[in-house]
This record gives C-alpha cells, sequence and structure tokens, in this order.
C-alpha cells in the first residue's frame, strides 16, 4: 500500500514537472511515439523519461525483488495480442491511461474522462469475462 502510495506521487510529481517546466502531458505513448515521429530537440527529454522507466523498474527489481514474484499462467500469444489491442485503442483514444488519467483528468479534459470512463469500462468487463471463462 506505502509503495503504491509513494508511486502515485512520484508520478503525479512528474507529471506536474513535466507540465510545467515543458508545456508537455506525461503520456507515455505519445512520448514513446514522438521518439521515432518526432526526432529533434525533443529527443532528449523524451530519451530521459524512457530510460527512467525501465532503469526504474530494473533498479526496482534489485532492490525489491519480492514485489516481482508472479507468474503468468496466460499464454504468450493471448499476452502479445492482449498488448496488440491496448496498442491498438490508445491509438484510437488518442491516448493512454497516463495521459487520459493522470493528465487529462486534472485538467478537466472531457475527451480525457470520456477515455478514462471507457478505458475502466472495458477493464471491468475484461476481468468479469476473463472470470468467467475460466
Amino acid at each position: 500500500m506505502v509503495i503504491a502510495l509513494v508511486g502515485g506521487v512520484i508520478i503525479g510529481l512528474s507529471a506536474t514537472l513535466l507540465l510545467l517546466l515543458n508545456g508537455r502531458i506525461f503520456g507515455v505513448t505519445g512520448i514513446v511515439a514522438g521518439l521515432f515521429n518526432r526526432p529533434g530537440p525533443d529527443l532528449i527529454w523524451r530519451s530521459a523519461i524512457v530510460l527512467g522507466l525501465v532503469l526504474g523498474s530494473w533498479l526496482l527489481s534489485y532492490v525489491a525483488p519480492e514485489l516481482f514474484i508472479y507468474e503468468f499462467k496466460t499464454p504468450l500469444p493471448v499476452m502479445a495480442l492482449a498488448g496488440f489491442l491496448v496498442g491498438f485503442g490508445t491509438r484510437l483514444g488518442s491516448g493512454c491511461t497516463s495521459g487520459h488519467g493522470v493528465c487529462g483528468l486534472p485538467r478537466l479534459s472531457l475527451r480525457s474522462m470520456a477515455a478514462t470512463g471507457v478505458f475502466m469500462g472495458f477493464g471491468i468487463l475484461t476481468v468479469y469475462l476473463a472470470r468467467m471463462f475460466s
């Protein structure tokens, strides 16, 4: 519980600082896409964020390995399909959960409110159906 709270505070602080200091939204999908679509002066901060996400996770796996003990029972092709559908949905919905949920909701963006509602609704439906058929 405490670790989740600390993580949430860090994400919120990061999103706030990026918006205030750089005028950018902390949407991970847009940040990663910008690495490939818009190389240029934004390359440094985009790369730093992606590198920080990867290295932070890697470091945490060594500092607190007990947080990473989980056995995936879902077959790899199903997880790959799910990942593809999530990626497709983020493009279709003009952003991901971090962009809409973490950054759009505090800015009272109607599009983000609708997108977050759809994310949550389909997430609940997916869990319900997965449990029903497993």
